[in-house]
């Protein structure tokens, strides 16, 4: 009897957590579900907890022509989240005794020589005082497609001073990230694709992640996503550089590796994540450096590791990156005291992610309201809130609200932001968010007649107008 008892408690103990684990997965399911039916999300989620994936499942097309939905092996270009690959390959050189962390950049890229003390480390941090190779742009040629070994020339030409000195201050520069990667050529003779593949990739198989310069090198990949933006002033899904978006950037800029160029699915990432908090690739001396938070030289406390945004206090230590380029959207999180998981790769440039309700579900806490139902209401109830709306404190600039497809259209006369808002009562309409920044749009009926706008950000009016009845 004793021994039976037992087993009954064992049972409901296993029937309980299978509970458990399944209301999770609804829960998660419901939200993704909604936002995917609102044009927040589109693309896949991996979710896991001790060491185990509770929630896994994509959303919405992979290829609007094709028609080919998303999955769990689907990949995704990385955009930033690729820096933390090339920080990691620094590790490996640095163990293999051909690098050190002190070494000035004009010792590997002399041509750069008149940035003498600028080190590994600071570009590692991101406290360089680089700037920001976006700039080229200007001077480019636009038939071109430019290479690391073309930012590395501009540069050269330009002889550009830096913007701070180096190691007093933290600033993101996507130009620390592509120079590292021209080092990690220079160092092992091999291309960045040849040494990440050979000795990360392969090593922790993770077979489905690769260096993709899709406009430099197209090849015909399976189940690949093609990343999306809407069309300006209309709902059609197309390409970054497309004439009816009109970002020639992405294209001129698609040779460019370091910083981004790297593909993946949730589930290599998910390998990646293990070796790490498991010291598979790397020691725990090694990993401990790449997520140190470290200071400035003015005291500054630098949230940065080696391609990773960490964050730590007491109790808590989690690290992980963000990205958004050419129509994809990365979230890779791990929080180590919890061992919890959260990886989000989407194909579309206005996605985002509820990561309040994540934790929150997993918790077993009660949901906040994070992202709002849309509702639906008559398209004249919609259309009647459109019009000019005279700015309160600024004259020169008007809010112009317009209407489409059961949507609201932001602009206004000096700037064209073609934000999108749809409804969540009957006055007020929530921005499609990109990065995951609240905006709501709300609307009152003077005593006059007159309509005053008011625009929002996280419950804080920041601008308002008002339309004349």
């Amino acid at each position: 009897m004793k021994h039976l008892n037992t087993l009954l408690l064992l049972l409901a103990g296993t029937l309980t957590c299978f509970g458990q684990q399944k209301r999770q997965e609804q829960q998660l399911d419901s939200i993704f579900t909604m936002m995917y039916n609102q044009n927040q999300f589109n693309g896949t989620v991996l979710i896991a907890e001790k060491g185990k994936i509770i929630f896994k499942k994509g959303y919405g097309y992979s290829n609007e022509i094709t028609k080919q939905y998303n999955n769990v092996q689907t990949q995704y270009e990385l955009a930033s989240c690729s820096k933390q690959f090339t920080g990691a390959a620094i590790v490996l050189l640095k163990r293999a005794g051909k690098i050190n962390y002190e070494d000035k950049l004009s010792k590997y890229i002399p041509e750069l020589g008149f940035w003498d003390k600028v080190t590994i480390y600071d570009l590692l941090r991101h406290t360089s005082g680089i700037p920001e190779y976006f700039k080229m742009e200007q001077g480019w040629d636009k038939t071109k497609i430019a290479t690391n070994k073309d930012v590395i020339t501009y540069y050269t030409k330009e002889k550009d001073t830096l913007e701070f000195t180096p190691g007093s201050k933290h600033r993101y520069t996507n130009t620390n990230y592509i120079l590292l990667a021209s080092i990690i050529e220079k160092i092992s003779g091999k291309t960045y694709a040849e040494f990440l593949s050979q000795h990360i990739f392969k090593p922790l198989k993770m077979n489905n992640t690769f260096v993709y310069c899709s406009r430099l090198n197209p090849a015909n990949i399976k189940n690949y996503a093609t990343g999306y933006v809407w069309a300006k002033t209309r709902f059609n899904k197309v390409t970054s550089d497309s004439p009816e978006y009109d970002d020639p950037s992405v294209r001129f800029f698609d040779g460019v590796v370091g910083a981004s160029k790297i593909s993946s699915n949730v589930e290599d990432l998910y390998k990646w994540i293990n070796a790490l908090k498991n010291n598979t690739l790397f020691t725990q001396q090694e990993f401990n450096e790449m997520t140190a938070v470290t200071k400035t030289s003015t005291g500054k406390t630098i949230p940065y590791g080696f391609g990773f945004d960490v964050s730590k206090r007491e109790n808590h230590f989690s690290f992980g990156h963000t990205g958004n380029w050419d129509g994809y959207i990365s979230f890779i999180y791990h929080n180590t005291i919890k061992d919890r998981t959260i990886i989000v790769l989407e194909n579309f440039n206005l996605g985002t992610h509820p990561y309040e309700n994540i934790n929150e579900i997993i918790e077993g806490k009660s949901l906040t309201i994070e992202y709002k139902k849309k509702i639906s209401i008559p398209e004249d109830s919609i259309a009647k809130f459109t019009g000019t709306y005279v700015n309160e404190k600024e004259t020169k600039e008007n809010h112009i609200i317009t209407c489409q497809d059961g949507h609201l259209f932001y602009n206004t006369t000096r700037l064209k932001w073609d934000m999108r808002f749809f409804p969540v009562s009957a006055n007020e309409f929530q921005a499609i968010r990109q990065g995951g920044v609240d905006g709501v749009l709300k609307f009152t009926k003077l005593e006059n007649g007159d309509t005053k706008l008011e625009m929002l950000e996280y419950g804080k009016v920041i601008g308002s107008g008002i339309r004349k009845n």
